[in-house]
């Protein structure tokens, strides 16, 4: 299986959580906590973030944790001198949800369409 076709399939994946961090994102903005929430998702434990989905203790394929651009720099994993970048290519947060992905073919950024709530 090519490295193309793993992303989609893991991309595929994670939408199925999209409504539950949807919900968790406007949690994070509403209360003012980041402009730039990262959801991390790994099938191993990961120290990044708070644990809102263990996929340990579910039925879930992958834990997700709630994290923040600033925790990114402060454990390093986002070098301070690319704040700036890293904030010109963060899709709209109102549109996308944007996660981090630790997977077997390395650890990348990916958006995938917000799920709203309905009126």
């Amino acid at each position: 299986m090519s490295v193309t076709e793993r992303i989609l399939i893991i991309e595929k994946e994670l939408k199925v959580y999209n409504h539950i961090i949807s919900q968790a994102k406007q949690t994070i903005l509403d209360q003012d906590v980041t402009k730039y929430p990262i959801f991390v998702a790994s099938k191993s434990t990961i120290e990044l973030g708070i644990n809102i989905i263990d996929h340990k203790t579910t039925t879930a394929l992958w834990s997700i944790n709630a994290s923040s651009l600033e925790e990114f720099v402060a454990k390093n994993v986002i070098d301070s001198s690319k704040i700036d970048n890293f904030k010109q290519t963060y899709k709209s947060v109102d549109t996308f949800n944007c996660y981090f992905i630790v997977s077997d073919i390395g650890n990348q950024f990916a958006y995938l369409p917000t799920i709203t709530k309905s009126t």
